[in-house]
């Protein structure tokens, strides 16, 4: 991580990811449990402070749009 607001940034995502996973593993439900292995790993290959934002609110925000 380039800055310090990237790394709180991937800290929030990253423990907004654990959550996911675990309701995701707990209910069986693949779109949770997929955001939040995305939502985990994402963080250590994105530099750029902006697209690590982005990124993460779209991931975040899956789970409420698309039910299986």
């Amino acid at each position: 991580m380039g800055s310090a607001a990237g790394l709180l940034w991937g800290v929030l995502f990253s423990s907004l990811g654990l959550g996911y996973f675990m309701y995701g593993k707990k209910q069986k439900a693949s779109v949770p449990f997929a955001c939040g292995v995305a939502l985990m790993l994402y963080p250590y290959f994105v530099t750029n402070t902006i697209i690590l934002v982005v990124v993460g609110v779209a991931l975040a925000a899956i789970p409420y749009f698309v039910k299986f």
